[in-house]
């Protein structure tokens, strides 16, 4: 309530406990009562998250969702997300896990919302003869759909499985978490030691343990397969349930990859992983996050952009990454509502084998600035491999930590080129 004497202007800040559709009403009252008022209609800006159990919504291999035919040359396809299933109408975004394979050259796939025009940005790189996967936080247009452009020189098959989507309606928000390693088969973390037998599952505790609070619905994670014997894929699904026929993780032999995963929490808090090939190997799963209802975290989806190019002399004047050094990037020193962004980081341009890490820094803006910043110490986690000459993608949930700061660790020893895409943020109500 205001007391005003004479024309003046009043601002008011409000946060909304829950997201959703909300009215504003103004009255004006003087010493004889109420003289008047107005109301106004508003919708809070971000969406919550609900899981959706794993499912194919594309397959250009068998028809699923399409055509049976191979994405042309620089040619798009459509996947329907509104409506299709028990996906409501009124999504604003989806989550997909986005495989292409029968790759005949090199190129990059981009997802993106139909109805706007197509950003100049990538969500998935392959070469000659690779299946690649990449988890895609893409926003839905009015008219349900989005669309995926093979950026290549010759046709592709392209797979969708959908794990989730966003919706302005109350469901669950998102909490960043410092990435913390939960399941480590090389060494007993979370399961047994040894390898994953072929076409064998093995589940683990993720809600109710090390931060995770019991009645979260999903977490974020970054899956890492090494050591496989073959090739094959992963999947990833909530505990309780059968395995689904998505896929999370495809691997040659020999290969250590890495994906982001966005998976519902089974009843009992775990989650399963499927090896799907017929020999061993290893997996490894960090924590970046989880959902819960009570969550203040709403996803805002962004127009995609590209923050950083280290390839781009006119953007970026100090050239590649060097071998053990970390690019940092403040992204909400001034936003503290800002809790994590999601970036698509690219690697290329390799000399050697490496891993990249993504996390919070503890040192503030003003202490780079003043040049009293200490060297921060990178987690035992990863988010993208690579061996020498690959182009690797993944997407990051970036939690900002304590300062709005985060930074990008090269962890081989050798330089290489960074490519940044930001695709949305999420924001405490």
């Amino acid at each position: 309530m205001f007391d005003t004497y004479g024309p003046t202007n009043q601002t008011v800040a409000h946060s909304y406990s829950e997201i959703g559709a909300y009215t504003i009403k103004v009255t004006l009252k003087d010493a004889t009562g109420e003289r008047g008022s107005n109301s106004l209609a508003v919708v809070t800006p971000g969406s919550d998250f609900t899981p959706y159990k794993p499912t194919r919504l594309l397959d250009t291999r068998n028809g699923t969702g399409g055509p049976k035919a191979k994405i042309p040359a620089y040619g798009t396809t459509r996947v329907r997300i509104s409506g299709n299933g028990d996906i409501p109408t009124g999504v604003t975004a989806v989550v997909l896990n986005v495989t292409v394979t029968n790759t005949n050259s090199a190129g990059h796939v981009t997802v993106w919302p139909e109805g706007s025009e197509r950003p100049n940005t990538s969500n998935v790189n392959f070469a000659k003869g690779q299946t690649v996967p990449n988890l895609v936080i893409v926003p839905v247009d009015r008219n349900g759909y989005v669309d995926l452009y093979n950026g290549g020189w010759e046709s592709v098959d392209l797979i969708a499985d959908v794990t989730g989507y966003f919706t302005r309606t109350t469901s669950s928000g998102y909490t960043p978490i410092n990435p913390s390693r939960f399941v480590d088969t090389r060494n007993g973390t979370g399961t047994a030691q040894g390898q994953v037998r072929g076409q064998a599952t093995f589940g683990s505790k993720f809600a109710g343990r090390d931060g995770i609070p019991e009645d979260a619905t999903a977490v974020a994670l970054n899956v890492t397969v090494t050591n496989p014997r073959e090739a094959g894929h992963l999947t990833v699904f909530p505990g309780g349930g059968s395995a689904p026929i998505t896929s999370n993780v495809n691997f040659r032999a020999g290969q250590t990859v890495a994906n982001s995963v966005i998976v519902p929490v089974g009843p009992d808090g775990t989650v399963n992983f499927r090896n799907g090939a017929w020999s061993g190997t290893d997996v490894i799963v960090d924590v970046v996050g989880y959902y819960r209802v009570g969550s203040r975290g709403a996803y805002l989806p962004f127009v995609p952009e590209r923050l950083l190019d280290t390839r781009d002399s006119s953007d970026w004047a100090w050239g590649p990454l060097g071998g053990q050094g970390y690019i940092y990037m403040p992204l909400s020193t001034t936003r503290p509502a800002n809790t994590a962004y999601v970036l698509n980081t690219t690697v290329t341009n390799t000399r050697g084998e490496g891993y990249l890490t993504v996390s919070p820094d503890p040192n503030t803006l003003s202490a780079y600035e003043g040049g009293w910043d200490s060297w921060p110490t990178p987690p035992n986690s990863s988010n993208l491999n690579w061996k020498r000459s690959e182009t690797v993608p993944n997407l990051v949930q970036a939690g900002m930590g304590n300062n709005g700061i985060v930074d990008f660790w090269n962890r081989g020893w050798d330089d290489i080129d960074l490519v940044v895409d930001i695709f949305g943020v999420y924001q405490t109500n």
